[in-house]
């Protein structure tokens, strides 16, 4: 999904002007993308000749990092609320499911999606 740079965006407004669907707006001197209305055409990416426009693939690491944080969060307060380690190591069991089912879904909606390319 794209996101702007804000610190690579002039706020030429070029985005904004050749947004299909009018979900990318200037706010403070910046564009900015309406998400929720987004339909991942990639004309801003296209349009951008600052490369402001840029691709959710960069934010991987810091997606990591946030959910091992998240996990760390969670593993601590399991240890508080119910005593000990074996808590802990309960609540990051858990997590470790609740990602395996995440990747499930995706290499599922992935395959799913692999079969629109034959209609």
């Amino acid at each position: 999904m794209p996101w702007i740079d804000k610190g690579m965006c002039i706020g030429c407004g070029i985005c904004v002007e050749e947004c299909p669907v009018d979900t990318i707006v200037m706010e403070d001197e910046v564009a900015e993308i309406y998400m929720n209305d987004c339909i991942h055409c990639g004309r801003c990416h296209d349009v951008c000749d600052q490369e402001a426009v840029r691709h959710d693939s960069e934010k991987i690491s810091d997606e990591v990092k946030s959910n091992v944080e998240e996990t760390k969060y969670f593993m601590d307060a399991c240890e508080k609320y119910f005593g000990g380690d074996k808590e802990r190591q309960k609540c990051l069991n858990r997590m470790i499911k609740h990602f395996n089912k995440e990747r499930m879904v995706a290499e599922k909606t992935i395959e799913e999606l692999e079969l629109l390319r034959g209609s």
